[in-house]
């Protein structure tokens, strides 16, 4: 049987084959820690109360049918003003993209761009860009951040790939690394983005940024986040945003995502997905337009969600602090952001109790499952090197308790090492 080159060739994603493992154990009664997945509990992290009512309360209405192609217009103007009044952008709704979440976003927004054998810069660890990038055709350029930099790439990084390059993708917040980038990073680069766009003459398509802010509400204490227009207001023509609800408000199920960018690519990325049919759905979207034009729940909302995700996160970050005091080899970076604490794990070279040396990536996060129950994502799931020693820990579905036990289960299976 013969299937597309496309589809023979594809790779499926890391994280979900480490799931279908941890939820095999838990089939068999094992208590997992499992801190894999970028997504919510709704026990644990309901949508709001006032969004589930208006969901409800549209599909009595009977909203059930076809959406307009780029979103309800009340959800557009909805997002400009959240955009103008908490973000300090300035996007007309006719330049604003409604669509399912942010992955048909990302996708129209390569599809819109990026031709087969153009060139796709972006950093790793990050999510899912290659994938996007082998969909297209197109060349991956691949920085490897550094532990150093937070895992943020800098301009220095990317400045000998972007003479023949068509997109540069960003996040920040970033997934996986729960940080951000700094204003005088992200000035950099921009800088560099307007630079090359100066020289480029008009045969050759412009240099664009892809950035990717779906985190951007989610920041704790003094960190700031940055985006590239507000910075350098002519990065304007060259920036598309990815963005929406599926992270501020715990609603990855709702499937509401839109991007903001030049009119002219947004419009060709409403053709795009007028052919894939990839609309949030009609009820979703006039729900999330009431909701959103009321500014000031959100920000209650808001500043509850991100007390419940710091707690969480700063009890992992402490413990792993407290673990590498006590001489465990492990490290954690401090929480800046998003869901996702950065650990490492120096265990390559370690010894079992059994005797089994730990020499690969694959060993050790084998050994954590088994030993540890603790189930999270190596960076090489996410493009870093096979090699790597860092991890993403995610808190969106665990518990405030789930914190002590799981630390206290990986001091007991770090002492058996040697």
């Amino acid at each position: 049987m013969k299937v597309s080159k496309l589809a023979e060739n594809i790779i499926g994603s890391e994280i979900i084959k480490l799931a279908a493992e941890v939820n095999e154990k838990i089939k068999q009664g094992e208590k997992i820690y499992n801190l894999t997945i970028g997504d919510f509990n709704p026990h644990e992290f309901p949508i709001p109360t006032e969004l589930k009512q208006f969901i409800i309360d549209e599909y009595i209405a009977n909203q059930t049918n076809y959406p307009a192609a780029d979103g309800m217009l009340e959800l557009r103007n909805a997002v400009s003003n959240l955009l103008k009044q908490r973000g300090g952008l300035d996007y007309k709704n006719d330049e604003i993209l409604i669509a399912g979440g942010a992955r048909p976003i990302i996708y129209s927004i390569f599809r819109a761009l990026v031709d087969a054998n153009d060139t796709v810069i972006f950093a790793v660890p990050s999510w899912n860009n290659n994938h996007y990038t082998y969909l297209n055709g197109a060349k991956p350029v691949v920085i490897e951040a550094t532990p150093e930099q937070n895992f943020m790439p800098r301009a220095k990084d990317i400045q000998p790939h972007i003479a023949n390059a068509t997109l540069l993708a960003l996040c920040s917040p970033q997934n996986p690394t729960g940080t951000v980038f700094t204003k005088e990073g992200l000035e950099e680069i921009c800088d560099m983005i307007l630079e090359e766009n100066k020289r480029r003459d008009a045969s050759q398509k412009p240099l664009y940024l892809m950035y990717d802010q779906i985190y951007w509400a989610l920041t704790f204490g003094d960190i700031k986040h940055y985006d590239p227009v507000s910075l350098r207001p002519e990065m304007k023509n060259y920036t598309v945003f990815v963005d929406g609800i599926s992270k501020s408000l715990a609603a990855t199920g709702v499937r509401v995502g839109w991007s903001m960018g030049p009119k002219f690519i947004i419009d060709k990325m409403k053709a795009i997905l007028t052919h894939v049919g990839a609309w949030a759905p009609k009820a979703e979207q006039m729900a999330s337009a009431k909701y959103l034009s009321n500014l000031e729940g959100y920000d209650t909302f808001l500043i509850e969600q991100k007390k419940r995700i710091d707690t969480r996160l700063q009890g992992f970050y402490k413990g792993f602090q407290e673990l590498k005091k006590t001489g465990y080899k492990v490290d954690a970076i401090a929480p800046q952001a998003a869901i996702y604490l950065t650990v490492q794990f120096s265990l390559h070279g370690q010894k079992t109790a059994e005797g089994k040396t730990l020499a690969t990536t694959a060993d050790i996060t084998k050994y954590l499952l088994d030993e540890a129950k603790l189930a999270i994502v190596p960076f090489s799931a996410f493009g870093a090197s096979a090699n790597s020693s860092w991890y993403r820990l995610s808190v969106g579905t665990c518990k405030v308790e789930d914190v002590t036990g799981a630390i206290a289960n990986l001091k007991s299976a770090l002492s058996k090492l040697k």
